[in-house]
């Protein structure tokens, strides 16, 4: 009995301990505890930073903050762009509970204007060998709609233009001090719009460091202490996960560009040209409404300038003018210059990266062009050709006389016999004769010259 009754004691002591081992509730694994690899996220991004970039790197941002990543590395490539979409990124960055390093990379690159204010806002920056930093001066692009210069220095426009610039420089300041980086390298590069290579911009103290490759940037950054955190950075041999771009986004962002934008508007204007032409060809149409769609969509998030989206609006009227009023080419003259004006106009370009290149305005408006007046002269030969059929079709058709034309006879036309009358007295027959007009169904004809 003392057997058996040891023998159920044991029993009873083991089924109590599993079962308060299954009710023990099971502690999840945390990212970057001991005895689990770190977590890297990375998202590449080069371009300009419109809406979408802001869409694709704050939601970066936010994985990398539910997912509880050890870091998230931004590797960037951009001339800047727009304020509003710079400025949801570094909110986004500032908020961040995670670390966020940002990696001008590849070799080649740069972080120009909105992306200044990108990089120094990371709780890491670094730069890879062969890029640069800077040219951060604030432009805006919808307010006046001018090509940018020193004419509109003056009155309200430099009023304007000075409260902009010192609440980007006020803005840059508050993120470097915030980091612990340059301020007054900070005010520099929003005044004077200076840019400098990697290796100076570690020694400023606008970025941290400088790093071969990705690789060589996560071993470089391992076991840093940084602001904000307890605990330093865990990044050498991280497990990488790399967040693309959604097709929409890649897409849109491909829309998103002042030469894209240029290129669709001029094959929207194209295409409806066409179809005004000649209509019923309903892809021409088609085709050019989506263009043209897709172009105000672009220049709208682009915050181009209304002046200048008016003025080529104005030039491609001119240009569909030309076929209803014979201007003698005094339209098409005028709807050029509007264009072009209205190109220069669009955007600003000061290092910005938001700007039509010369390039792609030479590209679009030279095509153009030759596209519209190999229409017109179609057009021109049409109205003023002779006509082919009818009694208009048969003047100055070539015949041969059938029978003497005393003065009246027949003729041989294209193998059909015709009635026909001399207007110049008898003509024998077998001679040559030119139909001069018309009456009915007799052929009035003179004696073939030559």
């Amino acid at each position: 009995m003392r057997h058996v009754q040891a023998a159920l004691l044991t029993a009873g002591m083991c089924s109590a301990a599993f079962a308060r081992a299954n009710a023990a509730p099971l502690t999840p694994a945390v990212s970057g505890s001991a005895g689990t690899s770190p977590r890297v996220l990375v998202a590449t991004y080069a371009g300009v930073i419109s809406p979408i970039a802001a869409e694709y790197l704050t939601a970066a941002i936010e994985k990398a903050n539910g997912e509880r990543d050890d870091a998230l590395v931004i590797e960037l490539d951009t001339p800047g762009g727009l304020d509003l979409s710079m400025r949801d990124i570094v909110k986004a960055e500032l908020a961040s509970k995670v670390p966020i390093i940002v990696y001008v990379w590849p070799a080649g690159a740069r972080a120009a204007s909105a992306g200044v204010f990108i990089a120094m806002a990371a709780h890491v920056a670094a730069m890879a060998p062969g890029t640069n930093i800077g040219a951060a001066h604030p432009i805006e692009l919808g307010n006046t709609g001018s090509a940018g210069g020193k004419e509109e220095k003056g009155g309200q426009s430099e009023i304007l233009e000075t409260k902009v610039t010192n609440d980007a420089v006020a803005y840059l300041q508050s993120i470097a001090r915030r980091r612990g980086r340059n301020a007054d390298w900070a005010a520099l590069v929003v005044n004077k719009s200076t840019s400098v290579p990697a290796g100076e911009a570690v020694r400023e103290g606008v970025v941290d460091l400088e790093a071969e490759d990705l690789q060589d940037l996560l071993k470089k950054i391992d076991s840093r202490k940084i602001s904000d955190f307890d605990k330093p950075l865990r990044t050498f041999q991280a497990q990488l996960a790399r967040l693309e771009m959604t097709q929409r986004q890649k897409i849109l962002a491909t829309v998103v560009d002042p030469n894209v934008a240029m290129i669709l508007m001029s094959v929207g204007v194209a295409g409806i040209m066409i179809e005004l032409y000649s209509p019923g060809l309903i892809l021409p149409g088609i085709v050019g409404a989506v263009s043209l769609i897709t172009a105000f969509y672009s220049f709208q998030t682009l915050s181009a300038s209304f002046a200048g989206l008016l003025l080529i609006a104005l030039g491609f009227l001119l240009f569909i003018l030309e076929f209803k009023v014979h201007s003698f080419g005094l339209l098409t003259l005028s709807g050029t210059a509007s264009i072009l004006f209205g190109a220069l106009m669009l955007f600003r370009d000061s290092g910005g990266g938001v700007a039509v290149s010369k390039t792609t305005i030479a590209a679009t408006i030279g095509p153009l062009l030759a596209f519209l007046f190999a229409l017109l002269y179609i057009v021109r030969q049409a109205l003023h050709g002779r006509s082919k059929t009818g009694a208009e079709g048969l003047k100055g058709a070539k015949c041969t006389t059938s029978t003497p034309l005393t003065p009246r006879g027949t003729v041989s036309l294209n193998s059909e016999l015709w009635r026909a009358e001399s207007v110049e007295g008898d003509i024998a027959q077998g001679a040559d004769v030119v139909v001069v007009s018309s009456e009915g169904l007799v052929l009035k004809v003179r004696k073939a010259r030559g």
